[in-house]
Parts: C-alpha cells; sequence; structure tokens
C-alpha cells in the first residue's frame, strides 16, 4: 500500500515507517524536524529510512494548509497514520500555543487531507493522558474522559472528538490509539528512560518525581509497531450495538474506534529506575521531588479490545526492553 506516515523523523514515527518499509509497502514520510529536541537524532532517524525502496521525505509543518493540501493531492495516500504532534506534557505549561497549532490546526489539516483525498482509513496517535483525573485502573476505552490535567492532553482528547466528527459526518473510518509510556531504541531525549540513563551514566543525580510513587505502564518499541501496524490494516467500521442511550466512547455507529496500546502491566518508578542501574551497571543518585503540575501517579492500560480485535499481545518485559535501549544508547553515543 501507499502509506503516509506523519511524525516520520520521530520515535514512533520512525520505527513505524521502517516496518512498513519491510513488508513493502510505499511510506510517505512528513516531517517538520523541529528543535523540540535534539534535530541531529531526528535526522540520524531519517538516514536510516532515506535511500530505501519505496520511502520519500517531505518537510513540512503540519498548520501549513497549503502545503498539506499540496502534499495530499500530489501522494494520495491510501491509508494515514498520523504519528506528528507537539509532544510533553510539560512543556504544555510552557508554550501551550506550539500544541495549538501543530495538534489542533495541524490535525484539521490531516483530516482535510484525508476527507478530500478517499484516504481508507486513518489511525492517529492520542496518549494515555487524555485519562486526565480519573483513578479507576486499569484505564477503560469504555469509560468518559472528560478532566485532562495538561493542555497536551486537552488536545489528544480534542483529536479523539475532532476524528469523530469526521467519521460521522464524511465516513472516513478512523482509529485513534492512546499510547503507554513507549520506550527502546532511537528513543526521544525528553522522555524518562533517555534522561535517567544519560545521568546514570554521566554520575549526575536523577530527578524521582511524586518521591518514586509513580507507575508507569512502560511499552516496548516493537510491540508498539506490532499493534500499529496491524490495526492500520483493519480498516474502522460502525459498531451495529451503539447506542445513544448509553454511548460507548470507544466505538460509535460512524466508522470510528479507540483503543488503548500498552503493556498492561504498571511498573512502580522505583523497580524501573533499578532495571536501568541493572542495565546501566550503576547506581542512581536520586534527588526525590514532589509531584509535578499536569503528572498523573498511575498509568494503566486495559488492552482487552485490542487482544480481540487485532491479536495485540506485548511481549517484551521491561528488563530485556531496558538493556536493549541501553545498549542501542552506548553505541549511538560510542560510550
Amino acid at each position: 500500500m501507499k502509506i503516509l506516515v506523519s511524525g516520520a523523523a520521530g520515535f514512533i514515527g520512525f520505527h513505524t515507517a521502517k516496518s512498513l518499509l519491510a513488508r513493502g509497502d510505499e511510506v510517505i514520510g512528513l516531517d517538520n524536524l523541529n528543535d523540540y529536541y535534539d534535530v541531529s537524532l531526528k535526522e540520524a532517524r531519517l538516514d536510516q529510512l532515506e535511500g530505501q525502496p519505496g520511502f520519500t521525505f517531505h518537510k513540512l509543518d503540519l498548520a501549513d494548509r497549503e502545503g498539506m493540501e499540496a502534499l495530499f493531492a500530489e501522494t494520495r495516500p491510501e491509508r494515514v497514520i498520523h504519528l506528528a504532534a507537539q509532544a510533553g506534557v510539560r512543556h504544555s505549561l510552557q508554550d501551550p500555543h506550539a500544541y495549538a497549532q501543530s495538534n489542533l490546526v495541524g490535525f484539521l489539516n490531516v483530516l482535510e487531507g484525508c476527507r478530500q483525498n478517499e484516504v481508507a482509513h486513518l489511525v492517529f496517535a492520542s496518549s494515555s493522558s487524555v485519562y486526565g483525573g480519573n483513578t479507576k485502573t486499569p484505564f477503560s476505552v469504555h469509560d468518559p474522559v472528560d478532566h485532562p490535567l495538561s493542555l497536551y492532553a486537552a488536545t489528544k482528547q480534542s483529536n479523539e472528538l475532532m476524528a469523530h466528527s469526521y467519521a460521522h459526518l464524511y465516513q472516513l473510518p478512523v482509529t485513534g490509539l492512546r499510547f503507554f509510556t513507549v520506550y527502546g531504541p532511537w528513543g526521544r531525549p525528553d522522555m524518562s528512560p533517555f534522561i535517567f540513563t544519560k545521568r546514570i551514566l554521566e554520575g549526575q543525580p536523577i530527578q524521582v518525581f511524586n518521591n518514586g510513587k509513580h507507575a508507569r505502564d512502560f511499552t516496548y518499541i516493537d510491540d508498539i509497531i506490532d499493534g500499529v501496524v496491524h490495526a492500520t490494516d483493519r480498516i474502522a467500521a460502525p459498531d451495529p450495538n451503539w447506542s445513544g442511550d448509553m454511548p460507548d466512547p470507544a466505538t460509535s455507529s460512524a466508522p470510528y474506534r479507540i483503543y488503548n496500546i500498552g503493556n498492561n502491566n504498571p511498573v512502580p518508578l522505583m523497580d524501573y529506575i533499578a532495571c536501568i542501574e541493572k542495565a546501566t551497571g550503576k547506581e542512581a543518585v536520586k534527588e526525590f521531588l514532589p509531584m509535578q503540575p499536569g503528572d498523573v501517579p498511575v498509568t494503566y492500560a486495559d488492552i482487552d479490545d485490542l487482544q480481540r480485535d487485532i491479536g495485540f499481545r506485548p511481549e517484551i518485559p521491561l528488563e530485556v526492553g531496558m538493556e536493549r535501549f541501553v545498549a542501542w544508547y552506548r553505541d549511538y553515543y560510542g560510550l
């Protein structure tokens, strides 16, 4: 197939494009290569993709309406995997307008591109952060998510609502994937696996928020990509049992689906740090701090729906995943 992957120079986008190319798909990569984190890492990811048969790259900002219209009209993708976004919960407190431009205006341009060019299926990245103030675990796609705790979370929830409106109005099949703490080789420098590994290897203290009482549903990148690709292959369809009397947030009378994509196994923060210490062979110097604004104490994915519909089954335990990440980190930085 011909598949447009936005955020192709990003962590998940790079691995997604690589997997699609490996099975013979044609991939149209899109990224604006912004400087939210180290651009050279994004360029190094692209270097792994460029030159491969079937891959083309377009440097373009999602919020560029005319550019996005031209890209869709020129390339006419059959399916779209939309992974580009302004990421980061804490950064949304410092630069909220960047989130409105990329995650709202940019997503509208993606939806319009899909509608105008008869894309068969749009798969887009949502986030576990949409669960916000919810305390019932594991987090279920069938529960309402009406209390986001950060602007980033609010934009991701807005994406789900915008996508549903297009599924209803234009019968555009859409599938939203709520990612849960993805990690692995080529990961993002603003996330804790990268930050902790870097600081532990340098002998610098790590900041342990909520005094170490967090728990996260860490999901290894290979497991995530398997789920993304299989979800793309399964085109969203209306739920014949959906009722407006008792509306299910995860399905619809329109061709719309929402899934959690996680490990279904929250790991206490201190156990997670111990995995990094074991992988690096060094003990961390820990600086314990209170909960940060916009943060949540636990993430825990109910993945029953994704298991039922596409056979999703995460396989990589945290100990193995962190060993692979640290090995990549040492190799990439020549340590």
